[in-house]
Order: structure tokens, then sequence, then C-alpha cells
């Protein structure tokens, strides 16, 4: 069964950091492209990045690009999310996907999320 499971989000300041973890079990976790997708209260899902099997490659949205860094450790089957001055529109449940960037925001691949807040 396929499981993932997200950790690491609280509440924090405008400027602060937060690093996110993801877990994987259930699958072969170092054959698969990884994501991170967010949606914000009230909106959509939003794609935030994305990691290639051998972290060969990584890819961020324009929102995020130069503030977060994604990262894996294959030997840990475990995705990270180092996220640096966070701001207030970076609040929202972030999840975990097993899927490559073009199929990140199916929800079918994604965890159950931890909740990030930027907040004075």
């Amino acid at each position: 069964q396929v499981q993932l499971v997200e950790s690491g989000g609280g509440m924090v300041q405008p400027g602060g950091s937060l690093r996110l973890s993801c877990v994987a079990s259930g699958f072969t976790f170092n054959s698969h492209h990884m994501s991170w997708v967010r949606q914000a209260p009230g909106k959509g899902p939003e794609w935030v990045a994305s990691i290639s099997s051998a972290s060969s490659y990584t890819y961020y949205s324009d929102y995020v690009t130069g503030r977060f860094t994604i990262s894996r450790d294959n030997t840990k089957n475990t995705l990270y999310l180092q996220m640096n001055n966070l701001k207030p529109e970076d609040t929202g449940l972030y999840y975990c996907a097993r899927a490559p960037r073009d199929d990140a925001l199916q929800r079918q691949f994604w965890g159950r999320g931890t909740q990030v807040t930027v907040s004075l």
C-alpha cells in the first residue's frame, strides 16, 4: 500500500524557515519523480517543486524559486522541502506527491498534507 506521510509544518513569522519531510513507503521510491504541491485556503492546488528520481533535476514554480529547495534521500525513502524567507502567501496545506510535475496536481498521488501558516 502506497503511503506518503508529511511532517514539519507549523506556524512561522514572515521571513522565517521551515523544513518539510515526506516519508514514503509501499513503492520503489528511487524510481519515481516526486513533487510538492500546496493548497491555500479557498483556492485550488498549486504545484510548488519537483525532483527527478536520482536528484539530477529540480524544478520550481516562479513563486518559490530562490526561496525553496527540494531534495530527497533515497536511502531513507524521504523527500524534503526547505522553505526560507517565508511569506504570508506561502500559507497552505503542503502535500507530497508521487508524481512528476505534469501529474502532480492529481489528488490520487498525494499524501495527507502538513499545514504551513506564515503570520505575524
